[in-house]
């Protein structure tokens, strides 16, 4: 859930803006896969840690190492890669805390959200900025935790019908009439909510919990 701590987090500055990632991590050559893995999505850039590209970077993604030895600033949102179930006596800037093991999808998703505004926890994603979402995403988007069952909203729920036939993001945008970035932002915040690894986990999951019937 939000603290009332939180800090405020900057927002990309439009649809077309990439969302740098620095990637900083205890193990190098984890931290080289990894951002080569969060590479092959078009809206994110990573950087790996004490490389010198002269832009600031909107989220980091680090584990337990490199938060212990302060490898990334106390201001920048983190992604944490850990074996804590939680957010509980972590640093306020630490927005997220997901399985050291995670797939880069699921890290990918959730650098998305943080990078977004959203402390996200076991309940699923809580907003702790303010204002409009960025590329179009409407209030009505936005939905109470729920700790019993995902709360999707509409748009989340249409989306996920659409994952659930197998549509992939340019499909689901053309359907839906929103941009791919709003899809894959709806994607990520479908996948964090249900606590999936991929996108076939997540339709899985959706079955199970009975969200979508195929």
């Amino acid at each position: 859930m939000a603290s009332s701590a939180a800090q405020v987090i900057a927002r990309p500055e439009s649809s077309a803006h990439r969302l740098t990632v620095l990637v900083a991590l205890g193990d190098a050559e984890r931290a080289e896969q990894l951002a080569d893995a969060l590479a092959a999505s078009d809206d994110l850039l990573p950087t790996l840690a004490g490389s010198s590209t002269g832009q600031p970077a909107d989220v980091a993604v680090t584990d337990d190492a490199a938060l212990e030895s302060r490898a990334v600033g106390s201001t920048m949102p983190v992604v944490l890669l850990s074996r804590r179930s939680g957010l509980e006596r972590l640093p306020g800037n630490v927005v997220a805390v997901l399985p050291s093991l995670a797939d880069g999808l699921l890290i990918a998703a959730a650098a998305r959200l943080a990078a977004s505004g959203y402390r996200i926890d076991r309940a699923g994603p809580s907003e702790v900025a303010h204002g409009d979402f960025h590329d179009g995403l409407a209030e009505e988007d936005v939905t109470d935790d729920n700790p019993a069952r995902p709360a999707l909203s509409p748009r989340e729920a249409e989306v996920l019908a659409l994952l659930a036939e197998g549509a992939p993001n340019k499909v689901i945008a053309r359907r839906l009439n929103i941009s791919v970035h709003t899809a894959k932002f709806h994607v990520a915040a479908i996948l964090i909510k249900l606590g999936a690894a991929n996108r076939t986990d997540a339709i899985a999951i959706a079955m199970r919990q009975g969200l979508v019937l195929v």
